[in-house]
């Protein structure tokens, strides 16, 4: 029946909004009933009527207009036109029956409440509201007036009036159903863009993400997924096909094995060495079932991570421990071999701070929302309409799946970050144990350094325990400073010491507007001036001449060789350490002083 109302429509009206088509549709099928009647009153009505002419001319008048009301609809991008004619017909047939036939049964007949809900629906409220108006006007007024009843006007203005409430229920309808309808819109473009960002995000990621059906054919496979594949197999899979179609038989069994064991419930992880362009890689592999709607297994997704830089920078790190043991049992001295333990201890801190964010963000990954979102979607998929318009967890769904959106891709900033600062740490502790390797070395490669690029950097390995504990930093460094020729790490070894130690006396402070300050300034005798203060604990006067003594410190679990391995670090990079602070509660300033273009170091 609909395929058929259809066809009596034109291509803009049946590839328009939902609402004009079903408003098309109506205008079609009350044309269409309205040419029966023609038909049925034109054979078997006319020739029986008082006058059959007069008759028979309204009836084929009607007819006439009614087949080029649906010509119309054939070509019209709009069911305006069509659908005032149509109200027009109406109410003008309701009002003429009633004064020909002229009398109040007719004239207040019920017919007249098509008036109201036909043009209500069909032209909107204000269209609606005149086309009623007309017929309560005739039914209250005009045919009283005309004809005047011999019960009195009361029950003619009752039925005036209940046309008009019919308008009032009419127009309610339509603006309920419109509020509906624009909530449904809303929430299925709201659906549709995260949708759009969700496999966006999938895809714009640099891990393979994969998803496969019960038996292993792939469902969806992201750009990162296809690209390892094309490397692994020569091609790449297409969607339908078995993944595990293109491994080895060796390789099948045991992936097909790791598959029934995902589909039991189980999540596998496993990491797998690959060959790719010829170099070997690992890769993290994690196996998880996707539940149903009875909680029984319907697939399973495929969660890949390249981990061989981890797995290189597992082995610097060993080695950079054989390293450190090697360069302490070779060096002779406790000063140098506390001064690696120191510097090192520094940055592995930084490690560890780094390891346990990684942990953390992956622990608070609101993976498990998503799927609660994704089962919530298929109990309700047979009546989505009513779950979203009506249920109060599917009003909030489309709003929850943004969030969830947003807060994923946060979280996989913050990953890569805290991963890349991993890195660097690593590569620091490398660099610091490679400058002290023989106890006879006192200086490391001299080049050009950029001052502010380097407390950046050091700013970067203390950002996240400077964040958890609310410390502010702020940075002044002033324009066009040189290059200065240093060494980079011994300069920066010197800095992470001093931030370290400033961290601790904001810790210490239990002051709640916690600030720390890093200037760059040209000094005179071309010398470049860096300072670092904060708003600590401070330094008691008595303790400044020992601040950088070997052995002295005001910590707890402090060992004293910090500062006094820095101010040593200081002049071998021919500059001076020195300390200010005006006692307790004060904070403190360290300045560093170097030379532009390089000094003699001392000894």
């Amino acid at each position: 029946m609909l395929t058929r109302l259809d066809a009596c429509l034109s291509e803009p009206l049946r590839q328009g909004s939902p609402v004009e088509l079903s408003r098309g549709r109506l205008l079609v099928g009350i044309l269409g009933m309205l040419l029966l009647f023609n038909l049925l009153a034109l054979f078997f009505y006319v020739g029986r009527s008082p006058d059959p002419l007069r008759t028979g001319v309204v009836q084929f008048t009607c007819l006439v207009i009614f087949l080029a009301t649906l010509w119309r609809l054939r070509r019209a991008s709009s069911i305006r036109v069509p659908a005032w004619i149509l109200s027009f017909l109406v109410t003008a047939a309701i009002s003429v029956e009633s004064w020909k036939a002229g009398t109040q049964a007719v004239a207040v007949n019920t017919m007249a409440m098509l008036v109201p809900m036909l043009t209500v629906y069909l032209l909107g409220v204000r269209w609606g509201l005149f086309f009623t108006l007309l017929a309560a006007a005739n039914m209250g007024l005009v045919h009283p007036y005309l004809f005047p009843p011999p019960g009195g006007l009361a029950l003619n203005l009752f039925s005036a009036l209940f046309v008009l409430c019919g308008w009032l229920v009419s127009w309610m309808f339509l603006a309920s159903r419109d509020e509906a309808d624009a909530a449904l819109e809303q929430a299925l473009r709201t659906l549709r863009e995260s949708e759009e960002q969700l496999v966006s995000l999938v895809d714009s990621t640099d891990d393979p993400v994969c998803s496969l059906d019960t038996v292993g054919r792939i469902l969806t496979l992201n750009q990162a997924g296809a690209e390892l594949c094309r490397q692994l197999f020569g091609g790449e899979p297409l969607p339908g096909t078995s993944l595990f179609d293109a491994l080895s038989p060796g390789q099948r069994a045991l992936w097909k094995e790791r598959a029934q064991r995902t589909l039991a419930g189980e999540r596998v992880r496993v990491q797998q060495g690959l060959s790719l362009e010829g170099r070997p890689r690992v890769m993290d592999i994690n196996l998880n079932p996707i539940l149903g709607a009875d909680r029984r297994p319907v697939g399973m997704t495929l969660f890949g991570r390249d981990i061989t830089a981890l797995k290189e920078a597992e082995a610097r790190l060993g080695e950079t421990h054989r390293n450190l043991l090697d360069v302490s049992r070779h060096a002779g001295m406790a000063e140098v071999a506390n001064g690696i333990l120191h510097n090192v201890g520094n940055t592995l801190n930084s490690v560890n701070v780094s390891a346990g964010l990684l942990a953390q963000r992956l622990r608070n990954l609101r993976v498990s929302g998503l799927t609660r979102a994704s089962e919530m979607l298929r109990e309700h998929a047979h009546d989505l309409g009513a779950f979203f318009s009506r249920d109060p967890r599917g009003q909030q769904l489309p709003q929850y799946l943004e969030l969830l959106s947003r807060h994923l891709s946060e979280e996989k900033e913050g990953l890569l970050a805290e991963t890349q600062m991993l890195d660097q740490n690593v590569e620091h502790i490398k660099a610091v144990v490679a400058m002290q390797q023989a106890h006879a070395r006192v200086t490391g490669m001299v080049e050009q350094v950029s001052v502010p690029q380097l407390l950046d950097d050091a700013l970067r390995l203390h950002a996240a325990s400077f964040e958890r504990v609310g410390i502010q930093v702020r940075t002044d460094y002033a324009a066009r400073l040189p290059l200065v020729m240093v060494d980079r790490y011994k300069l920066l070894q010197i800095v992470i010491n001093l931030l370290s130690n400033a961290r601790h006396a904001l810790l210490n402070s239990h002051r709640p507007d916690k600030h720390l300050s890093l200037r760059v300034e040209r000094s005179p005798g071309d010398r470049l001036r860096i300072q670092v203060a904060d708003n600590g604990v401070g330094i008691l006067p008595e303790n400044l001449p020992r601040i950088f003594t070997q052995g002295f410190t005001t910590k707890e679990d402090g060992h004293g060789f910090g500062l006094h391995i820095s101010a040593l670090s200081a002049e071998e990079l021919g500059g001076t350490l020195l300390c200010m602070s005006a006692g307790p509660g004060q904070g403190a300033t360290f300045t560093i002083e170097l030379p532009v273009n390089g000094g003699e170091p001392r000894s």
